[in-house]
């Protein structure tokens, strides 16, 4: 049999995605590292902790080895990520960045 990232409940689990997932929280990580100081409790804690939450949750989902819960832990993975993105073109509009691009 010819393994497909399914585990015995049908949950999936994508090798390639989550090293994507893993590229994107130290982009950020490392993006927020030229964040005003006085951001450090506002913006800079937010997009930090938003971007770790969509590796996180999808790692917690799969654990769970449930396909019900799994789907449900992808869909708040999935908001974490668009609440990162958010922050980013919100960084982008205040100029604590410049361009996104450059720390990848």
């Amino acid at each position: 049999m010819v393994y497909d990232g399914r585990d015995d409940e049908g949950v999936f689990f994508h090798d390639e995605l989550k090293r994507k997932m893993d590229e994107y929280v130290h982009s950020v990580y490392n993006l927020t590292k030229v964040y005003p100081s006085h951001e450090i409790f506002g913006v800079t804690s937010q997009i930090r902790r938003s971007s770790l939450s969509v590796i996180l949750n999808y790692i917690e989902g799969y654990a769970r080895r449930r396909s019900s819960v799994y789907k449900n832990f992808l869909e708040i993975s999935y908001a974490s990520l668009k609440e990162s993105s958010y922050l980013l073109d919100f960084s982008l509009e205040e100029k604590y960045i410049q361009d996104f691009e450059k720390y990848n």
